[in-house]
């Protein structure tokens, strides 16, 4: 026990001695070959809508010179005048500083880290404008280096809490729509959203229907609905590829002939939700529409009449199509289920009697494939004598086969195999990568959708304007032939 003791005294002793022998060794040297090493030597904040915060971004600041280095000075250039905000090693670069500190010292083989946000001023010009500041580090040997700070400010017309009392119309003019807290269009009211027009949604923002919905887009001149974020999260990938960017649509029990039309819908929470409704009214008629990439579901109808035409509906926390009841049409459909951020991902299509009588399903040269082995499912309530009325025909379906009694519902029908657990259902599509959220639901040429829709009930063109041959294909995209690609007949 002595001894050991006494081994312990001894290494505290050592570790003491250790500890006094490295401060004394802590020295700052002032040569002007001393230099600091930087993670990046620019940090770009891409474009912001002004006097809208950024997220914040940082970079790494290595000393490998040999010898501490103190920093005389380390300064923004512009001060306030560009509208970064910086953080180093703990002190924030603000007014009362001077927008600048002598307090950093870096010692041999260390590091310190700094963060940098920006809320850029306005630049009253209708086109993003080149913000830039640089951060200075003035050694005690008089040398300096730099790190650039860039980004683009981008004026836009910000709107808070939009109620909609009457009649109006919202269009581009000559700067982006940014919403705060939504848009709520009351009872008797039409909110008309012009042909080639942008929103964009912050986080709180979404859109609450009671009145009426016309999403007025073209082929020329389509809609788009997302996110406010314009930056990267990181360096691949932009805010507006990640999921539950903002609210998404509510049509509410009174609302009735909503329309969508050429419109992007992405990023959101749900994309569309529509309330329990008189199914004898059209509730929402959607067209040459996308609904993609939302943390919830994509489009859910409880107890309504849809009408769903060459539309993609595609990767989903929950369900791409959720019909829980009611009267649903869909034609030339894409429902595709490549959600990304979570394996728990819901069906390409999903219907229920359980809740709602199912008057009508009726699913017609479309495609329903994801990465299950199963991307339709049916429930209804044994116990209630809910009408349960389902029909897909001309499709491309990844399930199994179906043999039940429920087969007679299911009318040339292409099931896709769904022991290829390689490519899964993404060998339909141009390109789907999970990792960089890049997809293109566009047909490949592998595809067995092509040639598969009925030439009497498919649409004339596809969501593109693509005019549909004698050999239609199912989906909401026509197979356009690439150079040195297989024809149709071919497949």
């Amino acid at each position: 026990m002595k001894s050991l003791r006494h081994l312990l005294y001894t290494l505290c002793m050592s570790f003491a001695v250790a500890a006094v022998i490295s401060c004394d060794d802590d020295t700052f040297g002032t040569s002007p070959s001393l230099s600091l090493t930087f993670s990046t030597d620019t940090v770009r904040l891409d474009t912001l809508f002004s006097t809208v915060p950024s997220s914040t971004r940082s970079f790494w600041v290595y000393n490998k010179s040999g010898d501490g280095i103190r920093c005389a000075t380390v300064k923004q250039e512009r001060g306030n005048q560009s509208g970064f905000r910086v953080n180093v090693h703990g002190i924030y670069l603000g007014q009362t500083n001077g927008y600048a500190t002598n307090e950093i010292e870096i010692r041999n083989n260390d590091s310190i880290r700094v963060y940098v946000e920006a809320t850029l001023p306005n630049n009253y010009k209708g086109k993003p404008v080149s913000i830039e500041d640089n951060l200075v580090f003035t050694l005690e040997s008089g040398r300096q280096q730099k790190v650039n700070l860039n980004a683009f400010a981008w004026d836009a017309r910000i709107m808070k809490n939009v109620v909609i009392k009457e009649d109006a119309t919202l269009a581009t003019t000559d700067k982006p729509i940014v919403i705060y807290g939504g848009i709520d269009v009351k009872e008797g009211a039409t909110l008309t959203i012009a042909p080639g027009t942008t929103i964009y949604f912050h986080g709180d923002g979404g859109m609450a229907i009671s009145g009426k919905l016309i999403c007025n887009g073209t082929q020329e001149a389509p809609i788009t609905l997302r996110g406010d974020r314009l930056d990267n999260m990181f360096d691949y990938l932009p805010y507006d590829n990640i999921s539950g960017q903002w609210k998404g649509i509510h049509i509410k029990e009174g609302s009735y002939d909503n329309i969508i039309s050429h419109t992007d819908i992405h990023g959101t929470y749900d994309g569309i939700v529509a309330d329990s409704s008189d199914v004898t009214k059209t509730k929402l008629t959607i067209e040459n529409s996308i609904v993609h990439n939302c943390q919830g579901y994509g489009l859910m109808s409880v107890n309504s009449k849809l009408i769903i035409n060459n539309c993609q509906l595609t990767n989903t926390l929950k369900d791409c199509l959720f019909a829980d009841g009611g009267d649903v049409t869909v034609n030339n459909t894409t429902m595709a289920q490549f959600y990304p951020f979570d394996s728990k991902r819901g069906y390409a299509i999903h219907f229920s009697a359980a809740n709602h009588p199912l008057l009508n399903l009726n699913c017609a040269n479309s495609i329903i494939t994801g990465y299950g082995n199963d991307e339709l499912s049916g429930e209804s309530d044994a116990e209630s004598d809910n009408a349960n009325e389902f029909n897909f025909s001309n499709c491309l379906i990844r399930t199994p086969k179906i043999t039940t009694d429920d087969s007679i519902r299911f009318t040339r029908v292409e099931y896709e195999d769904v022991e290829d657990t390689i490519a899964y259902g993404a060998k339909n599509f141009k390109l789907v990568d999970g990792n960089k959220q890049r997809y293109d639901f566009r047909l490949s040429a592998k595809s067995h959708a092509i040639g598969l829709a009925d030439k009497e009930t498919a649409l004339p063109c596809d969501r593109l304007g693509t005019k549909r041959d004698d050999q239609p294909d199912a989906g909401a995209y026509e197979y356009v032939e690439e150079e040195n690609s297989l024809t149709k007949t071919n497949l």
